[in-house]
């Protein structure tokens, strides 16, 4: 069953990409320190954040001085995913994007800290 997906574009104190992924009711995130690729070759360090608020998936604006995450915030791809398996320290996707189209797995390596990356077809 397809569940809404998108990647934030976050220019914070450091530009990044923040990963949302529509599940159990909340937006589970992390956060992309450098622009996510269709390239099987590339992998991505990805951070895991704190979950988000489901209408947070498609906000575009500015996030005021002096609150987390201040900066500005606009839609860098969004679309659908399916979640194709879940474990505990793994997830593979299959997303249907504007910029990303294809199987992708979230793998945790070490605390907070997961890869991303594209898996050929």
């Amino acid at each position: 069953m397809p569940r809404r997906y998108s990647i934030q574009e976050h220019e914070a104190s450091r530009l990044h990409y923040d990963l949302r992924l529509e599940k159990d009711n909340v937006l589970k995130s992390w956060a992309i320190p450098k622009e996510p690729s269709a390239d099987p070759k590339v992998k991505r360090l990805a951070v895991q954040t704190e979950d988000h608020d489901i209408d947070y998936w498609d906000f575009e604006g500015e996030i005021a001085e002096g609150q987390y995450g201040a900066g500005t915030v606009r839609i860098w791809d969004k679309g659908s995913y399916e979640l194709l398996s879940h474990k505990e320290n793994e997830y593979v996707i299959d997303i249907k994007g504007k910029k990303l189209n294809g199987r992708y797995v979230l793998i945790r390596f070490k605390g907070k800290n997961w890869l991303f990356f594209r898996i050929k077809d």
